[in-house]
């Protein structure tokens, strides 16, 4: 495969992160109690001590880094834009997270890449397939997924975007543990099924049905929009850590041998 910085130069405009840390830790916590023994022990190799839920949030952390490949060549690697009424018809010249997602897998599970290459491609792989269930990072064409979209939350200024990521996660006081273990004791055999599709492109589409349900006729949100989307907060979540299982089980369980 080629070179990691020369294969990925790219350039895009920047828009907000994803789900905020604890959403991503969530996710890869409820992933990392689903994976294959193959996967937990490829996990292993590359990652060492560091969890799925601890390198869920480095590709966020690291776009406070001043070189270029984190302050905009990455950017565009956490979310799609796709118009009302359309479905994924592809990448943008700079490319997004579907492509950026394929190009770190194969990255990932290739033993001829370096095993600093090999790291920072699974941290990506785990930190996209999270942000492809924040509804949000599939977002309209035209708000920058909400983030144009200004409302209050509880009275303080804020966007829809960033309500999303963090701020209706961090309402509920939960730790990343708690939530975890609830939403791992909540989830039926059923719902474990429905959510463990190792496809992006059924992420891609689920994300579109949802984000449209999100938007708010009021711009003041308080409780009654909590209590609104709390369900779908918990799906979403739950959502990304099934999917994060079944992509990271269905990649390294093919995976070539060294």
């Amino acid at each position: 495969m080629t070179r990691l910085l020369v294969a990925l130069l790219l350039l895009a405009p920047a828009p907000a992160l994803a789900w905020g840390q604890n959403g991503h830790r969530v996710t890869g916590a409820i992933a990392d109690a689903h994976l294959s023994p193959k996967a937990r022990a490829a996990v292993k190799e590359i990652l060492g001590t560091e969890s799925v839920a601890e390198s869920s949030t480095w590709p966020d952390f690291m776009r406070s880094a001043p070189d270029p490949f984190w302050q905009r060549q990455s950017v565009p690697w956490h979310y799609v834009t796709i118009p009302i009424g359309k479905g994924y018809a592809g990448p943008p010249p700079e490319g997004d997270a579907a492509t950026a997602l394929k190009r770190f897998s194969d990255m990932a599970k290739d033993p001829k890449e370096s095993l600093a290459n090999r790291q920072l491609a699974l941290r990506f792989v785990i930190h996209i397939v999270g942000d492809l269930s924040q509804p949000l990072h599939v977002g309209r064409e035209g708000d920058r997924g909400g983030n144009d979209v200004k409302v209050t939350f509880f009275g303080e200024q804020t966007n829809l975007h960033t309500v999303w990521d963090t701020l209706l996660i961090e309402n509920q006081n939960l730790s990343y543990t708690e939530w975890t273990q609830w939403l791992l004791a909540a989830a039926t055999p059923q719902q474990m099924r429905d959510w463990s599709s190792p496809d992006p492109q059924q992420w891609i589409a689920d994300s579109i049905t949802v984000r449209e349900t999100l938007y708010p006729a009021d711009p003041e949100l308080r409780y009654a929009y909590v209590f609104q989307q709390n369900d779908t907060l918990r799906r979403q979540l739950s959502k990304g850590g099934f999917r994060l299982a079944s992509y990271l089980n269905a990649l390294f369980d093919a995976a070539p041998s060294k």
